[in-house]
């Protein structure tokens, strides 16, 4: 049977898998919608009450009735990268991609309607809260009154987007910043803003979670640091301990999202509390795995080339 890995071509932390599952002797195709129609032969059959489908990948044909796993990782947009592309052909080309391969009794990581909800921070912060995480108090408002409300109620508070820098090229750098309560909110009616509690940390953690397996990463942060991703830092990350809270919090937010993997991010304050900030459904992992060597390559491998469940559907999580 045949791990199926949905990303585009130029995924160095895919190849790190690609590559394990090649020693294991575990059959892979690795396809970028982004390749449809052009590159990629696809058909799927319904008749007689039953279904059978197949791809055309590099002369690799993949039968869907021999599909191990499915690993969405970095996928392209659908048909972006065809002679004619066009927003049709792109909704074209998604429904008979993604309705075939949600057709078969594979295992996924991650669904992707289950994926698709995980990256929605307000509800992220909930399933936090549920799942029995610290969770910074944290709004999100189109209200300068209310803005300005939190921000002195809480006097340092952080803005940040919820859904990343905008898109661009060249690519715009969007930190963290930490503002007070004199700061002008006006902005803030011309659309959502995400304000949080300041927490002054002593490290940011990496928690990389395959199935059941955690991988954590610590790094020292720099006095006042706000933003652990920009700036110069003697510190490198280093592998820490999970408290036994952590990991069955970290279960008990999988099992509500239906991940099969996630990345967690939290803030370590000085007391050593662990704050989440954020989980990222489809987060990087290589430069973890490359600093301290953990295997989680080795980790995404082994639970890719596990057999599905006779007759098992997938998980959704409506």
């Amino acid at each position: 049977m045949t791990v199926l890995i949905l990303t585009s071509e130029e995924d160095v932390t895919a190849d790190m898998v690609v590559a394990k599952l090649h020693r294991m002797g575990t059959p892979v195709v690795r396809l970028d919608p982004a390749d449809l129609p052009d590159k990629v032969v696809l058909s799927a059959h319904y008749a007689h009450g039953d279904f059978d489908g197949h791809l055309s990948v590099n002369g690799h044909v993949l039968s869907m009735g021999g599909l191990r796993s499915v690993w969405v990782r970095r996928p392209g947009e659908p048909a972006a990268h065809a002679t004619h592309s066009s927003p049709w052909l792109t909704a074209e080309a998604r429904q008979a991609l993604f309705g075939m391969l949600f057709s078969t009794a594979t295992r996924w990581m991650n669904h992707p309607r289950n994926a698709d909800r995980a990256r929605l921070k307000p509800w992220q912060l909930k399933m936090a809260q549920l799942s029995g995480f610290a969770v910074p108090p944290t709004v999100f408002t189109t209200a300068p009154r209310l803005a300005r409300q939190f921000a002195e109620e809480h006097r340092d508070v952080v803005v940040k987007s919820a859904s990343g820098p905008p898109p661009g090229n060249p690519g715009m750098a969007l930190p963290t910043t930490l503002i007070g309560p004199d700061a002008d909110f006006s902005a803030v009616a011309a659309g959502p803003a995400l304000l949080q509690r300041y927490i002054p940390k002593r490290a940011d953690i990496r928690l990389t979670c395959v199935g059941n397996r955690l991988f954590a990463a610590q790094k020292t942060a720099e006095p006042g640091q706000i933003d652990g991703r920009y700036g110069d830092t003697p510190h490198t990350w280093e592998a820490t301990p999970v408290p036994a809270r952590i990991g069955r919090s970290v279960q008990e937010y999988l099992a509500r999202a239906g991940l099969a993997y996630a990345a967690f991010d939290f803030a370590v304050d000085e007391e050593g509390a662990w704050w989440f900030l954020e989980c990222n459904q489809g987060g990087q992992f290589g430069f973890v795995e490359l600093e301290t060597g953990q295997p989680v390559s080795e980790a995404v491998a082994l639970w890719l080339s596990q057999h599905p469940a006779a007759g098992r559907r997938p998980e959704i999580h409506l």
